[in-house]
């Protein structure tokens, strides 16, 4: 079992100016099947240290999970979880799609924070500057989310092991976006996402050779098979 995640990373950051930081992580990039989902968690400077037994999701067994979602919901100041469709990943690719479900998990905030903690070295949530337009990424994308202004983004290597904050997201939206994917697979059965969650495992693979994708299926990806 890895060390247990810590708020020291988010402290500091907190005591550089900003009221409300979220923590944020993303689910199902590497899905052949469903949506991408992105948890987000905000904290602020006298939050608490994060229940017990909070991990990046990856690390705990499906009903550990499930265990820790009310209590990440009642320890968060606010928590979301946003989802970019399989035909949005298909359309505008999986970058695009991603930064779609940050924005949607932003939107249903009650109030913008001031600084975002996304895990790795790459802020794929920032939407690009329009060459000539200095303010493409303020309030044009706060309008689109619902808040005040687009908040600003720090990335941490490592931070769904290390930043409790950021751990806390994942396991939101990995529990969020298994149940759609059991939804899902009660009505198509044979590519067993009740329990591969709509990745690569054998059953789903050889379920793609032999009847193909379904309408969940992302269409624009190299599907084993097809």
């Amino acid at each position: 079992m890895s060390a247990r995640p810590t708020l020291r990373v988010e402290r500091g950051l907190l005591r550089e100016g900003n009221r409300l930081l979220a923590g944020m992580d993303e689910v199902g990039r590497g899905s052949l099947a469903g949506p991408v989902s992105v948890g987000v968690v905000v904290i602020d400077v006298d939050s608490r240290p994060a229940p017990d037994g909070v991990r990046d999701s990856k690390l705990l067994s499906p009903a550990q999970r499930e265990v820790l979602v009310p209590a990440i919901r009642s320890w968060a100041l606010a928590s979301a979880v946003g989802h970019a469709e399989p035909e949005e990943i298909d359309e505008f690719g999986l970058t695009a799609a991603l930064r779609l479900a940050g924005e949607r998990a932003l939107g249903q905030l009650p109030e913008s924070p001031d600084l975002i903690l996304l895990d790795g070295s790459h802020d794929w949530l920032t939407r690009p500057t329009v060459q000539g337009d200095l303010f493409a990424d303020t309030t044009a994308a706060g309008d689109r989310w619902g808040l005040r202004a687009a908040p600003r983004v720090t990335t941490r290597v490592k931070a769904d092991l290390t930043c409790a904050s950021v751990a806390a997201a994942s396991v939101l939206a990995k529990v969020e976006r298994d149940g759609l994917m059991r939804v899902l697979g009660t009505q198509v059965p044979d590519y067993g996402w009740a329990f591969n969650m709509g990745y690569s495992s054998p059953e789903h693979v050889q379920a793609l050779e032999r009847i193909g994708p379904s309408q969940w299926h992302r269409r624009s990806w190299n599907l084993p098979g097809v």
